[in-house]
């Protein structure tokens, strides 16, 4: 897998979610999402995202998003590059 390849499409598909209002996402936990983008080489990568409260015992606070991408090829199907932020109630972002 091209990792700099990887890491600009996953980056661009974490960014339009970085956009999505607290509501928005916090209507996505627990549904994954999964979807397919092509990169300028021609491969083909998998990109999964899942949306979920940072702390479970802490319903509607934080939101934690984390995304993952392989492109189907051991062993990056086994160890995808990751990359995720947290989204706070007032919509801030954590440690950021």
């Amino acid at each position: 897998m091209n990792k700099e390849e990887a890491r600009s499409i996953l980056a661009e598909a974490l960014g339009a979610f970085r956009s999505k209002s607290y509501e928005e996402l916090s209507a996505l936990i627990g549904s994954p999402l999964n979807f397919e983008r092509k990169g300028p080489s021609g491969t083909e990568y998998q990109i999964e995202l899942q949306v979920m409260w940072d702390s479970p015992r802490t319903p509607g606070g934080d939101i934690r998003v984390i995304a993952s991408i392989d492109d189907g090829r051991f062993p990056s199907a086994f160890m995808p590059l990751t990359a995720d932020f947290i989204k706070r109630p007032d919509g801030g972002f954590v440690g950021e």
